[in-house]
């Protein structure tokens, strides 16, 4: 399946979890390469990650695995908060 690159800006980013990551920003290209090397995910879900001052975050091209009306992504547990640091009462 072919896309235009400029189909992605906007998309919702989930995981394969059903989990929010955020929304399509830009895409950033390894033009030697002539392929997507990540995307540039903004208006990330607070509750998957500590931004620490940073306004979204890069995922991977190769952790994609549809692209549709959303774009799913596998989960990956080490890149999000754990349990502990999420529920402080």
């Amino acid at each position: 399946m072919k896309t235009q690159v400029t189909e992605l800006f906007g998309m919702n980013v989930y995981t394969d979890k059903a989990i929010f990551v955020g929304e399509v920003d830009d895409v950033l290209l390894d033009i030697d390469g002539k392929k997507i090397d990540a995307l540039a995910v903004g208006k990330v879900n607070p509750e998957l990650t500590d931004p620490k001052g940073h306004l979204g975050l890069l995922v991977p091209f190769r952790i994609i695995k549809t692209v549709g009306d959303i774009i799913i992504v596998r989960h990956i547990s080490t890149a999000f908060r754990k349990d502990t640091e999420e529920k402080t009462i």
